[in-house]
C-alpha cells in the first residue's frame, strides 16, 4: 500500500577490460580477498575471516568500513565461488550483495563486471534514495577502476 513495503534494491554496476588472465584476476579478487579487498576498497578498515580453511563457498567474513565518514560493521558470506569466473557475497547482518563476474576475452585479457546491490533501504533513508543510487554507482565504477589499476600495475 502506497509503496511503503516496496523493497526495490538499489543497484550499481560497472565493467571494464583488464590486461590479465581470468585465473590471475580471480586469484586477486577471490582467493586472495582478505589481502586485496582493503587495497582496492580503502573504505575497508578491518577485514577478518570467521571460518577456517581457504576462501571458498560458505566462508564468513566480518568487515568494518568507513564510507563518507560513516562507520559500519557487517558480516558477509561467500555465496558463489566459481574458480576463474565469479565470486559473490551476501550480507548476513545487513541487506547487501556483491558480485564479481570475470569473463575471459583471450589469454591475456579479461572483462570484470562488478555489481553491488543494497537490497533494502531503511525508512529514514528512503527520501535520499536518488543520492544513494548515485553514490552506489560511483562506488562500483571506482571499484573496477581500482582493481584494473592494481592488477595492471602489478603485472607490469
Amino acid at each position: 500500500m502506497f509503496g511503503l513495503l516496496n523493497k526495490t534494491p538499489v543497484i550499481g554496476k560497472a565493467s571494464t577490460l583488464i590486461h590479465s588472465s581470468s585465473d590471475s584476476l580471480f586469484q586477486f579478487i577471490g582467493t586472495d580477498l582478505l589481502v586485496n579487498y582493503p587495497i582496492w576498497s580503502p573504505e575497508v578498515k578491518e577485514l577478518e575471516k570467521l571460518t577456517d580453511g581457504p576462501m571458498q563457498l560458505g566462508t564468513l567474513c566480518r568487515q568494518v568500513r568507513i564510507d563518507q565518514g560513516n562507520r559500519s560493521e557487517s558480516t558477509f558470506k561467500i555465496t558463489v565461488f566459481d574458480e576463474g569466473t565469479r565470486i559473490s557475497f551476501k550480507g548476513v547482518s545487513n541487506p547487501y550483495q556483491c558480485d564479481y563476474v570475470i569473463e575471459s576475452v583471450n589469454s591475456t585479457e579479461s572483462r570484470l563486471t562488478f555489481s553491488f546491490e543494497l537490497l533494502d533501504l531503511e525508512l529514514h533513508i528512503k527520501p535520499f534514495e536518488k543520492l544513494v543510487r548515485i553514490a552506489i554507482q560511483g562506488g562500483t565504477e571506482t571499484t573496477v577502476k581500482n582493481i584494473k589499476k592494481l592488477i595492471e600495475t602489478k603485472q607490469s
